[in-house]
């Protein structure tokens, strides 16, 4: 199967503008764009035949070719980055049998997730669209319940099926859980990994549909796809001693730089 990455970015982030461009200095101290940080973990996933970059901004259009990233020029109409893809998908001529989304600010995405979930939307012919979680031990979830008291949206969570069908995903942390647990102990919450690997005729059916309250309330695109009826796979992954954040606020800067260092990551 052929397999795009498309890496949706975009300036005006209503939370953190101009994030893409945001410098993250890793183990050896030096300095890498937000953006460069995710192409590179995008170029790293085996099977790849084609990694762009998509994005309406020429600040993150000279950026990304500058580190030798090919870039796709879509819309500023673009509500998400599913929206984004699908254009991205469309102007290349499409063709590709999985397309790939993998968020620009989600740098410390390992290449096995990427990997896993490609195999797992492969092996689900009833999923539209598949995406990765990943079980959180103690100082994951104190991580989320932290930046909830303190009024900042962290991770995602994801609640799923037996059959692994996502039955909702919420920046609330769910399923609630009164525990207390230790940094290394495994908990029943899933960290929803902002990776999605869609079939070509679901994303471009995406746009097309309006969204629904539950994707306007939370603010979360995969949530289109399980309002219109089409089944999202969660793929659990593996961490194999991996740290994993997102960067969603100016405050996760030097969580994730603490976490490179830790990891080693240049």
């Amino acid at each position: 199967m052929s397999v795009l990455i498309a890496i949706p970015a975009r300036y005006a982030s209503t939370r953190y503008p101009g994030k893409p461009l945001v410098a993250l200095k890793g183990a050896t101290g030096e300095a890498k764009t937000l953006i460069q940080r995710s192409w590179e973990a995008a170029c790293a996933v085996k099977g790849v035949d084609r990694v762009v970059v998509a994005t309406d901004d020429d600040r993150i259009r000279e950026a990304a070719e500058g580190f030798g990233a090919e870039v796709v020029m879509t819309s500023s109409d673009c509500e998400n980055g599913t929206e984004r893809c699908a254009e991205a998908h469309a102007a290349l001529g499409g063709g590709y049998d999985v397309v790939v989304n993998l968020q620009g600010d989600a740098p410390l995405t390992p290449a096995w997730f990427v990997e896993d979930l490609v195999k797992g939307l492969q092996a689900d012919p009833d999923a539209a669209i598949a995406t990765p979680v990943l079980r959180c031990d103690g100082r994951a979830l104190n991580g989320f319940l932290e930046d909830r008291r303190a009024g900042r949206v962290g991770g995602t969570t994801a609640v799923f099926s037996t059959q692994k069908h996502a039955l909702y995903f919420s920046k609330e942390v769910i399923p609630y859980t009164g525990k207390t647990y230790a940094d290394d102990a495994e908990t029943p919450v899933f960290h929803h990994v902002g990776v999605y690997a869609y079939r070509p005729d679901a994303l471009a059916q995406y746009p097309t549909w309006k969204p629904g309250p539950l994707e306007r309330l939370e603010g979360l695109e995969q949530l289109r796809f399980m309002e219109h009826g089409r089944p999202v796979l969660c793929v659990e992954v593996e961490a194999r001693g991996r740290q994993f954040w997102e960067l969603n606020n100016p405050q996760d800067v030097p969580r994730l730089e603490a976490m490179m260092a830790e990891m080693g990551t240049a």
